[in-house]
């Protein structure tokens, strides 16, 4: 849809092309002149969006998965900002934006709470044994003459008598640091960057190895870069606590796939919750699927529990990112 409106006289208005999810109804308050596409097909080059025909009219262009390389930037000749909805803008090509004066604005953060939700979540599925629970439910009697077996049979471990070791405090690490706290864990951090002087009451800045060696449970929240990937492989899972648990709703790549698998196998930790994968969707026939099922099936087997990259997935990251994108055009002049 496009919205020809102008403003008084003959003065043109910004011409806005999305490609991105959006809430509209924001959009449409701030911007008079929108493009939209249908959000379910992203992932293109831009100039093969649904937007392709005003391409070269835009001022502005707010996009999330779409591929913005020099053919697009060519298509968009008046392009002056280009608004990702994301915070690493991996799918723009920087050298050719900067080249053209195109400024890029990113939306850091826009899914920090949705992704900590789900890891607690996951922390806490994984502590209590829930999934085994549920699959016991769903597929054994619950007999009268024995009420108490599932008090025996799945008894797992309070998330508050429990230190848990976040790996990394950027946007997703002090989201999850601030649900911890709530809960009353004792809560070690570890980062690239000294991040003492604004750490919370009760929360510790440790080195990695003591990290690991000492927490119940590991929570992995760090990009993918050259410095972070694979970082955590055989050896620093043996530091692990044979009772512990790792979490990880950042990049599939931080760890050593084989290793965890392995450590896994061998029960050389209690288990592993993920919410990320090197292979997306997840294969019927990878090992982790098989150790998740033992697991629901075997409260006694390491704890494994998937779920499909849900970590972004909420409404609310939608409003969020519109809003830091509006934020972003409003400094667009033509």
């Amino acid at each position: 849809m496009i919205d020809t409106s102008v403003a008084s006289g003959d003065e043109r208005r910004p011409l806005i092309v999305v490609t991105a999810p959006v809430d509209r109804a924001l959009l449409d308050q701030a911007f008079p002149r929108i493009v939209y596409r249908n959000h379910g097909t992203q992932g293109g080059d831009l100039r093969s969006s649904e937007a392709s025909d005003v391409l070269a009219s835009a001022d502005a262009a707010v996009v999330e998965l779409d591929r913005v390389g020099e053919a697009d930037l060519d298509a968009a000749p008046n392009l002056k900002l280009l608004v990702v909805c994301r915070a690493n803008p991996v799918n723009v090509d920087m050298a050719a934006c900067a080249k053209r004066d195109v400024r890029v604005a990113t939306t850091p953060g826009r899914n920090a709470d949705s992704t900590a939700d789900v890891t607690m979540g996951l922390m806490l599925e994984a502590l209590r044994r829930l999934p085994s629970a549920e699959h016991w439910m769903a597929s054994e009697p619950w007999r009268e003459s024995d009420v108490f077996e599932p008090y025996r049979r799945f008894r797992g471990r309070t998330l508050s008598c429990c230190t848990v070791g976040v790996v990394g405090y950027g946007h997703v690490g002090r989201a999850v640091v601030r649900r911890l706290l709530g809960f009353g864990a004792r809560v070690l951090v570890w980062s690239r960057h000294n991040h003492e002087a604004e750490l919370p009451a009760g929360v510790a800045q440790v080195a990695l190895d003591e990290l690991l060696a000492t927490s119940d449970v590991v929570t992995l929240h760090l990009p993918a870069t050259p410095q972070t990937i694979g970082m955590i492989g055989a050896r620093e899972l043996g530091l692990m606590r044979p009772d512990a648990l790792l979490v990880n709703t950042a990049r599939a790549s931080l760890l050593d796939e084989a290793a965890i698998v392995e450590a896994l196998r061998s029960r050389r930790i209690a288990g592993a919750a993920f919410d990320v994968f090197f292979k997306e969707p997840l294969p019927a026939d990878h090992p982790l699927r098989a150790l998740a099922a033992a697991s629901a099936a075997d409260p006694t087997a390491p704890t494994v529990v998937l779920t499909p990259h849900i970590g972004g997935a909420s409404d609310d990251v939608i409003t969020v990112q519109t809003r830091m994108a509006i934020a972003a055009l409003r400094h667009l002049t033509v």
